[in-house]
């Protein structure tokens, strides 16, 4: 694959396509996975923090289904507001790359709190381990390309 990716086809030659774009391709979905689970990452780091705010209700997003919207070009990011006032504000600075949805409590707290630190203890470490492992693989895939450059 990565000697493919670096010299392509008699074809990929002869119709110009780059090197280039063939490796930023070969890595883009990483790029988006990665994204994906460091912005869960700060909601997740959000949830924790607020464990003892009053009525803090607890987010989070389906990474799967927020990777699929992203690899098809589907992503909320290029989802337009459209405001009827021309006092509205715009969403486009704080907006994340998905829609963060509320979490539904295993228990109810009588403060109004949904975060149950366990849970959230437990997605994160869960999403730290699973984003470590998409760095060892892109990493990987470097070496590999690296290897194919060098011969």
């Amino acid at each position: 694959m990565a000697r493919e990716l670096l010299y392509g086809s008699v074809c990929n030659r002869q119709c110009g396509v780059s090197v280039v774009s063939k490796i930023d391709n070969a890595f883009a979905f990483q790029e988006k996975a990665l994204g994906l689970r460091a912005f869960r990452q700060q909601v997740l780091a959000g949830n924790i923090a607020n464990a003892d705010t009053p009525n803090y209700k607890a987010r989070d997003f389906d990474f799967s289904t927020a990777l699929k919207q992203a690899v098809s070009g589907r992503d909320s990011r290029n989802l337009q507001m459209i405001t009827t006032n021309s006092q509205h504000l715009s969403a486009g600075a704080n907006a994340g790359p998905t829609r963060l949805l509320y979490s539904l409590p295993a228990q109810s707290s009588v403060d109004g709190n949904t975060v149950d630190m366990d849970v959230e203890r437990g997605k994160f470490s869960e999403n730290a381990i699973q984003y470590e492992a998409g760095l060892s693989f892109v990493s990987g895939q470097v070496k590999t390309l690296l290897s194919a450059i060098q011969g």
